[in-house]
C-alpha cells in the first residue's frame, strides 16, 4: 500500500526528533519526568506560548484530551464542541469514561468550526436541574475539516463562554499547523484569545510518540500529574518523550515542518481541483485536502493501492505530512489522470 496521504500519523519520525531519542539514550538518567530532557522540552515550550504554564507529556491525544477534560469537568457536566470534533467522532468515548459520565453536546458551524451564536444556544438552551450543567468549550485547531481559527474566530468563542462561566479547551494535534498557516504567535490563538489549555500535538508534527498539555491557567492543573498516573500516562522514561519535544522547539523546526507539510496540501490541492470528477469541499489552509471524487478515480486509486480515508459529509481525505514530497504528489495525480483516459 502507498500510505503517503493515508494520514500524517503514516509519516516516520524526523531526524531530529530521532537524532534527540539517540541522545537521551546515552547513559543513566533521572525516571517519570525528573530528567533533565523533560525540565528543558517544558521550559521551551513556555518559551514557546510566551507564559508561565505548566506542562505535562502523555502517550497521545486521546490520552491528553480525555485526562484535560475530565480534570474540568464533574459527571453532571458537558462539553460542548463541533459536530466533527475528535473528541466526538474518534476517541471511543474517552472523554465520557474518564469523566465518569460528562456529556459531550454537539453544535453546528461551517467549515468545522464552531459558531458561537451556536454554542451559546447550547449553553442557553436549559439550566434546570435535570440538563448537564454546560462547562467547557472545546475547539479544535486546525479544524478536523482542515480550516484553522483566527485570534479574531476564538476571542469570539471565548467571549460567549465568559459570558456563561465556561473555560476553553483546545485540542491542537495539528496546531502547528495552524500557526504555520497564520503566521502568528502561539500565545495569540491560545491564552491571549481566552484558552485556558491545549493538548498540543508532536506526533503530527514528526515526533514519533508522545503529546504535550500545557495550562495557561495553573490553577486548573492542580493534581493533574495523579490523573496521568492513574490513566497510565506517566512514562517511567520520561526523557524519550521529551527529548524530541526539545529537538523540535528549540530552532522552530516543529513550525517550518509544519509550513512544509501545509505547501504540499496547497499543491496537492491545486492539482487535484484540475482533475475532472474531483471537487475540493473546504478552504485548505492547514494540511489536509477534502475532496469529492467520482467513483471512477475512488475506485482507480484504490487499485493502484493508495491508502486514503472517507471522511465525514460523504467525502475523502488526503492528509499531507512532514515527509510528504512533491514527487509523492505528482505520482498521486498521475495516477488521478491515468483513471480519467481509461475507457
Amino acid at each position: 500500500m502507498k500510505y503517503q496521504f493515508a494520514s500524517d500519523n503514516t509519516a516516520g519520525i524526523c531526524p531530529e526528533a530521532w537524532k534527540a531519542m539517540e541522545q537521551a539514550n546515552r547513559g543513566f538518567d533521572a525516571s517519570y519526568g525528573e530528567d533533565p530532557w523533560t525540565e528543558w522540552a517544558a521550559n521551551l515550550l513556555r518559551e514557546v506560548f510566551e507564559m508561565n504554564g505548566d506542562v505535562y507529556f502523555v502517550f497521545n491525544g486521546t490520552a491528553a484530551n480525555s485526562l484535560v477534560l475530565s480534570s474540568l469537568c464533574q459527571s453532571y457536566h458537558s462539553i460542548i464542541c463541533h459536530e466533527a470534533a475528535h473528541i466526538e467522532t474518534d476517541e471511543c468515548g474517552a472523554p465520557e469514561f474518564f469523566s465518569h459520565g460528562t456529556k459531550i453536546l454537539l453544535t453546528r458551524g461551517k467549515n468545522g468550526k464552531l459558531d458561537p451564536d451556536e454554542v451559546e444556544k447550547a449553553i442557553i438552551r436549559r439550566t434546570d436541574i435535570h440538563y448537564p450543567k454546560p462547562k467547557v468549550v472545546s475547539l479544535t485547531q486546525a479544524t478536523e475539516l482542515g480550516t484553522v481559527y483566527t485570534p479574531e474566530e476564538i476571542r469570539e468563542i471565548r467571549r460567549v463562554a465568559r459570558k456563561h462561566g465556561l473555560r476553553m479547551h483546545m485540542d491542537g494535534a495539528r496546531f502547528a499547523n495552524a500557526v504555520a498557516s497564520l503566521g502568528v504567535a502561539p500565545r495569540e490563538l491560545t491564552w491571549e484569545a481566552g484558552v485556558d489549555v491545549i493538548c498540543l500535538g508532536g506526533t503530527k508534527c514528526g515526533i514519533g510518540l508522545g503529546e504535550a498539555v500545557v495550562f495557561f491557567d495553573r490553577q486548573l492543573s492542580l493534581e493533574f500529574g495523579y490523573r496521568c498516573k492513574q490513566a497510565g500516562q506517566l512514562a517511567s522514561k520520561m526523557r524519550f518523550f521529551a527529548a524530541p519535544w526539545a529537538a523540535m522547539l528549540r530552532d522552530g523546526i516543529w513550525l517550518s515542518y509544519a509550513a512544509q507539510a501545509n505547501a504540499r496540501a496547497g499543491e496537492l490541492a491545486k492539482k487535484m481541483a484540475a482533475i475532472p470528477g474531483i471537487e475540493l469541499l473546504y478552504p485548505v489552509q492547514a494540511n489536509g485536502v477534502f475532496v469529492r471524487m467520482a467513483e471512477h478515480l475512488h475506485v482507480a486509486l484504490t487499485n493502484e493501492q493508495w491508502a486514503f480515508y472517507g471522511f465525514i459529509g460523504d467525502c475523502y481525505r488526503f492528509m499531507c505530512s512532514w515527509q510528504t514530497t512533491t514527487e509523492d504528489i505528482d505520482e498521486l495525480i498521475t495516477s488521478l489522470k491515468r483513471a480519467t483516459v481509461q475507457p
